[in-house]
C-alpha cells in the first residue's frame, strides 16, 4: 500500500469543489471495493498527517475526517476509534519503510555495502516523508501498549538484520545479539532526536557515521582474546611478568642475586713465559 500525501479539507455539505484525491459524489459507477479501498487509504494518510501536526494525544476523529475528506460515518465503517486507525496507519507506513530498506539492502553482497545501502535507504525514506517519520518514530510512543508492541517488534526486526551481519563479520562472536540490540537502540535514539527537533532533513547525512558504529567492532581485539598464549618456559612462568631468570646451582634458593663473573685480570698470552 502506498499512502497518498494529498491533503483534503473536506467538510461542508454541498461544497462544490473537491480535493483531487476525493471520489466524485453521487452516482459514479465505481466498484464498492474500489471506493472502500480509496476511503481507507485516505484515512490512513490523514492519520499520519494529523498525528504529525497535532500529536497523537490532541488528534481527534474530526481532525482525521477533515483531512481525509470523509464523513464520521465512513470513518467508523473502517475503524473503531482513533487508536485503531493509528495502528493501521503505523502498520502500513512500517511496511513501506521495511520494503524500501530491504530492497536497497539486498542489492548488495558485501557486508559493509549491504549495511551502507540499508542504512542510507532507511534514513532517506524518513527524510522524504517527515510526517510519516514523526508518526512512526515519535508519536507511536504516546499511543499505548498495542502500539509499543508493534514498535518493539519493528526494532527486533532491524536488530536481527544487524545481528546477522555481526555474525558474518565475526562468526564466533558470543555477544552478537546484545551488541546488535545496543547498536539498533543507539541508531534509533539518534534518529528520534533529529525528528523530534524537526531536523529530519539531516538524517541522510548521518549514514556514514551510523555505519561506523557497527564497523567499530574491534575484530582483532576479539581474536586476541580468543587466541590462547603459547606455553611459556617453566622458568618464565615462575616469575611475575614472565621475565626469564636463570638459576645457578650455587645461589639457588639462597635469596641472593646470582654472582657475576669474577675479575681475573687480562687473559694470559699463551706465548708469554715470563722470560725476556
Amino acid at each position: 500500500m502506498c499512502l497518498s500525501t494529498a491533503r483534503g479539507r473536506g467538510g461542508r455539505a454541498g461544497e462544490a469543489r473537491r480535493a483531487p484525491h476525493q471520489l466524485p459524489s453521487g452516482r459514479h459507477g465505481l466498484l464498492p471495493s474500489f471506493v472502500a479501498a480509496n476511503q481507507r487509504e485516505r484515512i490512513l494518510s490523514a492519520v499520519a498527517q494529523a498525528a504529525a501536526e497535532l500529536g497523537y494525544v490532541e488528534m481527534s476523529v474530526e481532525a482525521i475526517t477533515a483531512r481525509a475528506g470523509v464523513s464520521r460515518r465512513t470513518f467508523y465503517e473502517h475503524f473503531k476509534n482513533k487508536e485503531d486507525a493509528f495502528l493501521a496507519t503505523y502498520d502500513a507506513l512500517l511496511h513501506q519503510l521495511v520494503m524500501h530498506t530491504q530492497r536497497a539492502y539486498l542489492q548488495e553482497t558485501a557486508v559493509t555495502e549491504r549495511l551502507r545501502a540499508g542504512i542510507s535507504a532507511y534514513l532517506q525514506f524518513l527524510a522524504n516523508e517527515p510526517e510519516f517519520a514523526r508518526t512512526c518514530i515519535v508519536e507511536v510512543l504516546a499511543v499505548g501498549p498495542r502500539a509499543l508492541a508493534r514498535r518493539n517488534q519493528a526494532m527486533r526486526l532491524f536488530t536481527e538484520i544487524i545481528e546477522d551481519n555481526i555474525r558474518e563479520l565475526i562468526p564466533d562472536f558470543p555477544r552478537a545479539a546484545i551488541t546488535a540490540e545496543t547498536i539498533v537502540g543507539g541508531i534509533h535514539e539518534v534518529v528520534f532526536n533529529r525528528i523530534l527537533a524537526n531536523r529530519t532533513d539531516e538524517l541522510p547525512d548521518l549514514a556514514e557515521d551510523l555505519l561506523t558504529t557497527i564497523l567499530m567492532l574491534d575484530r582483532d581485539a576479539y581474536l586476541r582474546q580468543r587466541t590462547p598464549e603459547p606455553p611459556r618456559h617453566p622458568a618464565e612462568a615462575a616469575t611475575p611478568g614472565g621475565n626469564r631468570q636463570t638459576k645457578r646451582a650455587s645461589g639457588s634458593g639462597s635469596g641472593q642475586p646470582p654472582s657475576g663473573p669474577k675479575d681475573t685480570g687480562p687473559p694470559e698470552d699463551p706465548g708469554f713465559d715470563g722470560q725476556d
